[in-house]
């Protein structure tokens, strides 16, 4: 009897419709860094599976406004195949699954984005077949009690803002209860960095944690001028001075400067995150679910740093990340770092937006992932095809 009830629960959960939409979201401005140039507007990839039994859950993905439409026809045409009658409850197999299935054409890139939607919207039904929320399923370091707020900073895609309006930017972070900002560097020259950088340390004053990133637009040799200038401006971390996959990098200005190095949303691989592991000497990781295989492999690159006690942060996805990172915060071991509120405002299209509160971000405690899209508004505003 006991048999014949697993049976019928497995044959509940099998997956039955995956729906997979594209939406791009325009900003209200154009935004800049070093590397990628100008931002108009950011993509959204959301997929929406349903099991034999009725169950939903949504995933999702995003882009700084390409390749959102490549993600889409992978999604479609190679994982949804391969999907379709499996048992939705099998998340570490079927994402491995997934991984080896495009693993010739894609290691790593669109194939990782496309993973990460689908693996999202997975968690997102085991924690509504469980009733448990994201925050208290996804602890990597195997402890009990996890927490459900984190630190949280803001980053803004600001290096083409005039000094004043950096200011005026940094000011609204202050004003919005955060107490650690990072903006973008990569001026053309090192000295309008460095007057910039002054400018925002004279704003937030002693107390405020401070970092700045300069999305790899540096050669070793300028990396390391870089952080010894900073120096004297108390940076908290100095994030992606160089090329992400150039890891023995990382090690060289590591070891000539003292300013911590942070990098890792550009990881996409758990191969990549074993190099950085072993030959980057970071002080911070930061993965991101949305192009690291979803949540099973932001998991396991926060297993693998937490083993030498490298905090785990994250990047952008600021409405999924909360939970991710505030389960880190077991008491007999954290390993939780911090959240970036990013400029691409995607939570401006879901039903609970990031709560901020004493200057920590809290977790959702609704069962699943507890992001729940807007779809009327996303659809109001999408400039794209679905």
């Amino acid at each position: 009897m006991r048999g014949n009830r697993q049976n019928l629960r497995a044959a509940m959960s099998i997956i039955r419709k995956i729906d997979c939409r594209h939406f791009s979201v325009p900003l209200e401005e154009v935004l800049t860094d070093a590397k990628h140039g100008d931002h108009t507007h950011f993509e959204l990839v959301t997929v929406t599976i349903t099991l034999e039994n009725g169950q939903i859950g949504t995933g999702y993905t995003y882009t700084g406004g390409k390749g959102g439409r490549a993600i889409v026809a992978m999604i479609n045409h190679d994982l949804v195949p391969i999907l379709i009658g499996r048992e939705a409850g099998l998340i570490d197999h079927l994402y491995d699954e997934m991984q080896w299935h495009v693993h010739y054409v894609g290691r790593g890139g669109i194939a990782s984005f496309a993973i990460s939607a689908i693996d999202i919207a997975l968690w997102d039904i085991r924690g509504k077949t469980i009733g448990k929320p994201l925050w208290q399923m996804a602890n990597s370091l195997g402890e009990p009690g996890a927490g459900n707020s984190c630190k949280a900073y803001c980053g803004g895609i600001d290096l083409g803002f005039p000094l004043e309006k950096l200011l005026a930017s940094i000011q609204t972070y202050l004003d919005r209860g955060f107490n650690a900002v990072k903006i973008k560097i990569g001026q053309p020259t090192l000295d309008e960095d460095i007057e910039r950088i002054a400018a925002v340390r004279k704003l937030i004053g002693p107390d405020v944690i401070f970092m700045v990133d300069a999305n790899y637009s540096m050669s070793v040799e300028e990396a390391i001028a870089a952080s010894r200038a900073f120096e004297p401006y108390e940076i908290y971390w100095f994030e992606e001075p160089t090329l992400p996959d150039d890891f023995a990098a990382y090690s060289k200005i590591a070891m000539a400067t003292s300013v911590p190095l942070a990098m890792g949303e550009n990881l996409h691989t758990q191969q990549e995150y074993q190099h950085a592991f072993d030959y980057s000497d970071l002080s911070f990781i930061q993965p991101d679910a949305s192009n690291c295989g979803g949540i099973t492999g932001w998991m396991r690159a926060a297993r693998l740093f937490a083993s030498r006690q490298i905090p785990v942060c994250s990047h952008g996805m600021q409405e999924l990340h909360v939970s991710l990172v505030s389960a880190q915060t077991a008491p007999e071991a954290s390993n939780a770092g911090w959240i970036e509120v990013h400029s691409f405002p995607i939570d401006q299209y879901t039903t609970r937006p990031l709560v901020v509160e004493n200057h920590l971000a809290i977790a959702p405690d609704s069962p699943g992932t507890g992001v729940e899209f807007n779809w009327q508004k996303l659809e109001a505003v999408n400039t794209s095809f679905s």
